[in-house]
Parts: structure tokens; C-alpha cells; sequence
């Protein structure tokens, strides 16, 4: 592990990047201290420790919702707007064919999902303000419609001011920015976590700390499992004569992850999960009666812990199965490994290689998606067997911090190999 370290920080450029990466997320967590006039702290703290869903919802914001911050909606509607697209593309001629023009259409695609995010983070900054407006906590007062208009703009300010530092992160290949951001919330909170647990130690808590423990321990081993985990598919090369020159003739894998999709499934599934709700409040005190008792009856429902649950297990799966055809594309593997002159044994190149493909990636996928999301619902369950709810958000964010560590590390081992590389 030292000279895994000392390794990285002899390399100047890798050094740079990764001071350059721990900068950005300095940055971000100072913008998470910095308060919007007008709130009461104590009160705010208090309505989000006595909220699940809220408690939730500061965690994606790395503590800044708590504390009403200028950032307190995190990457929320960047992601929000990525899922949009993302969906749009599955269904969409133009976008599909779009996403498959290479970088011009990813940068397009890109370009795409930061204007939209403008908008829904300014529904969900003045949504939330509303919210926290009509809680019965009093943890807002009246607002002018000047003080709105500038907590609004502020709000959407940070937003794009955090979707712009995770995009500078991403350029460093050092790990994905948005989930970096995430991460680096999630970690900032344990220090206070643990102080208040040690302030509130009961010995009568000890088979509950126990139970975490082992909940931890088999979280962050199936993660690692499911993450690492892959299926090589062998593949042969023809032989080909050039001049007095051979090529191919060799045997080699092709290497089909288990989880391709990392951490975004459960970044997802959290993101969506959240709406309903949130907008639900927002709605909970209207006038007409039967939009009210519908907001009621939502808020009602998506506190219920069995229909959450269900609900997590059902959006993991689905979102890993949708990522994964997103970013796995059978057909361009067929025809590369055809052009190559590649093929897989006793599969006959084209279509065959495609269905096989599909396949495989469908059963692979099937084992991975559904070990994650008996991970991601497994605190949940915990949870109901020991009544600490504490379990379910500490569940959540370790899955999401085991497997941004483990996506960041591999990059930083493929920016070490291909300078080795580069050496011979």
C-alpha cells in the first residue's frame, strides 16, 4: 500500500491531478457552510434529524440541506437531468443516433443536460424553500418575494457551481466527479455521526452497534464482490499474412463486469425515490382538498417502510439493467472484434456474436443487479428488526462509498499501467 503511494506521488502529473481533485472537494465543502439569510439553524437541524427521507436527502447534499446552504441541493438536478436524457435517448431516434456519434455527441448530449439542470434546479430550490416554509418546525420565516427571487438564484448558483467543479474532477481521470462530490459529502458527515453516538452511548445499544457492524462488513464484502467480479469471454484472432509479416493468431478474453454500472444505479434509484415526495410537500398544503389528501396519502405512502423497500429493491435492479445497456453496446463489440479479425470460439461472427453477447450480459447482469439491490435493502430490513433508523442511512451511504472508492482506485490503477506502459 506504501509504495502503491509513493508510487502515485512520484508521478508529477497523477500527483498534480489528485492535489488538484482534493482542492475541488475542499472548495465544495467550504460552499457547504455557507448559509442563506433567514433560517433558523437549530429548528432546521432538529426537522432533518426527525426526518428519514430528509436525513436522506442532506446526505446527497453533503450536509448542506441542514445547514440551508448555497449548495444545498448538491448535484440533485444535474442528475435529474442526466436520468431525463438518458431515457429520452432509449426512446428518441435523433438522440440515439446522437449518443452514437462519438465525442461530438456526448459533448452535445452534455451540453444538453447542463441547461436543462438550470430549470429543475430552480423548481427544486423554490420547491424545497416551500417546503421547509410550511413545516410545522417554523424553520423559515416569511420570505419577501426579493428575498425569494435572490435564495432561489443562489441556490441554482451553487448548483451549477458544483456541476461544473465535478465536471473539472472527471477531465482529471481520477474518478467521476459527480459521485467524488457525493462521496466527499458522505465522508464529511461521519466525524458528527460518531461524536453523537459516543455523546448517546447506552449499553443497551450494543447488540444494535453489533448488528451495524456486521451489516457494514457484508456490504462493503458483496460490493467489492460484485464490483470486481467479471466474466472473460474467450475470444481468437485469425492469422493474417502481410508481406513476410504474420499478425493475430493469438487467444485472448473478452472481460464482461458484473456490475458496469458502479455506483450510478443506487445514485439513481435515491434521486428518484426522493421526488415523489418532496413534491408531494410541496402540494401537502393546498387549498383544494383533494390535492392535498393526494400529496397525504403519497408522503404517507413513501413512509411506509415496506413499500420504500420494495420500491429501492425494484429501481437498483431496474437502473442497473438500464445503465448497463446504456454504456454496453453488443453490436459495436461484434463489429469491432469482426474488423479485427476476432472472434469468439464456436460463435460465428455478426449477429450470433451479438445475440451471444446479449446474452451473457443479461444473465451476468441479472446475478449482479439483483446482489445489489438485496445490499441496498438489506439495512432496511435491519433496520425494522433493531429499530435504529440510523441503519438505513448509514447503509446507503456505504454502499455508495465502497464503490466510489473502489471506481476512483481503478482509475488511478489504469492511470499507474498506462504510464508503465509508456515507460517501456
Amino acid at each position: 500500500m506504501l509504495k502503491k503511494l509513493a508510487q502515485i506521488w512520484k508521478i508529477k502529473d497523477l500527483r498534480r491531478s489528485l492535489l488538484f481533485v482534493g482542492a475541488m472537494l475542499i472548495i465544495f465543502r467550504v460552499t457547504a457552510q455557507i448559509p442563506i439569510p433567514g433560517v433558523d439553524a437549530i429548528a432546521l437541524k432538529n426537522l432533518f434529524a426527525g426526518n428519514q427521507l430528509l436525513g436522506l436527502m442532506d446526505i446527497f447534499s453533503g450536509g448542506g440541506m441542514s445547514s440551508f446552504s448555497v449548495t444545498m441541493l448538491g448535484v440533485a438536478p444535474y442528475i435529474t437531468a442526466s436520468i431525463i436524457f438518458q431515457l429520452l435517448a432509449m426512446v428518441v431516434p435523433k438522440l440515439e443516433e446522437l449518443s452514437k456519434e462519438g465525442e461530438y455527441g456526448r459533448n452535445k448530449i452534455n451540453q444538453w443536460t447542463r441547461w436543462l439542470s438550470v430549470p429543475l434546479a430552480i423548481l427544486q430550490s423554490f420547491g424545497m424553500i416551500t417546503i421547509l416554509r410550511n413545516s410545522s418546525a417554523n424553520v423559515i420565516g416569511a420570505f419577501s418575494p426579493w428575498q425569494m427571487v435572490v435564495a432561489v438564484s443562489t441556490i441554482t448558483a451553487g448548483t451549477i457551481f458544483l456541476m461544473w467543479i465535478g465536471e473539472l474532477i472527471s477531465e482529471k481521470k481520477i474518478g467521476n466527479g459527480i459521485s467524488l462530490i457525493i462521496f466527499a459529502g458522505i465522508i464529511s458527515g461521519l466525524p458528527a455521526a460518531l461524536s453523537r453516538n459516543l455523546a448517546t452511548f447506552d449499553t443497551t445499544a450494543i447488540i444494535n452497534m453489533v448488528v451495524f457492524a456486521v451489516i457494514a462488513l457484508i456490504t462493503i464484502v458483496g460490493v467489492v464482490i460484485v464490483t470486481e467480479g467479471q466474466r472473460n469471454i474467450p475470444v481468437s484472432y485469425a492469422r493474417r499474412v502481410r508481406g513476410n509479416k504474420m499478425f493475430g493468431g493469438t487467444n485472448t478474453h473478452l472481460p464482461i463486469r458484473v456490475n458496469q454500472a458502479g455506483v450510478i444505479p443506487i445514485i439513481f434509484a435515491i434521486s428518484i425515490i426522493l421526488f415523489p415526495p418532496m413534491i408531494a410537500n410541496f402540494f401537502a398544503s393546498a387549498k383544494t382538498a383533494v390535492i392535498a389528501n393526494s400529496a397525504q396519502w403519497i408522503i404517507q405512502l413513501f413512509q411506509n417502510q415496506l413499500f420504500y423497500g420494495i420500491l429501492y429493491f425494484v429501481m437498483v435492479v431496474a437502473f442497473t439493467y438500464f445503465y448497463t445497456a446504456v454504456i454496453f453496446h453488443p453490436d459495436q463489440i461484434s463489429e469491432n472484434l469482426q474488423k479485427q479479425g476476432g472472434f469468439i470460439p464456436g460463435i460465428r461472427p455478426g449477429k450470433s456474436t451479438t445475440d451471444y453477447l446479449q446474452k451473457i450480459v443479461t444473465r451476468i447482469v441479472f446475478t449482479g443487479a439483483l446482489f445489489l439491490g438485496i445490499i441496498a435493502v438489506l439495512p432496511l430490513v435491519t433496520a425494522q428488526l433493531t429499530g435504529t433508523q440510523s441503519l438505513v442511512i448509514g447503509g446507503t451511504s456505504l454502499l455508495i462509498v465502497v464503490s466510489v472508492v473502489i471506481e476512483t482506485v481503478n482509475q488511478i490503477n489504469a492511470q499507474l499501467s498506462m504510464r508503465d506502459y509508456e515507460e517501456i
